[in-house]
């Protein structure tokens, strides 16, 4: 299984809805809104690196109120 980070700023004051709306996408193992320079951090999984970058990725950047996102490979994961 391929797993990453995404860290994630978004427009003010919609942290907690992000990470909310996030939390229910296929793919998302945890989101939590936190205090920093991004919003939120996202935990994703998929069963390969490609399927995670081609369809859980892009699903998490297309909620409304995501202004930038930055994308960490776990390099541990099982």
């Amino acid at each position: 299984m391929a797993e990453a980070y995404m860290l994630i700023q978004t427009e003010v004051g919609r942290a907690e809805v992000v990470a909310k709306q996030v939390a229910t996408l296929p793919g998302v193992l945890s989101a939590e809104y936190v205090t920093g320079p991004y919003d939120v951090v996202v935990r994703i999984g998929a069963s390969s690196a490609e399927e995670l970058a081609a369809t859980v990725v892009p699903t998490v950047q297309q909620v409304a109120g995501i202004t930038r996102t930055l994308t960490c490979a776990v390099a541990d994961a099982d």
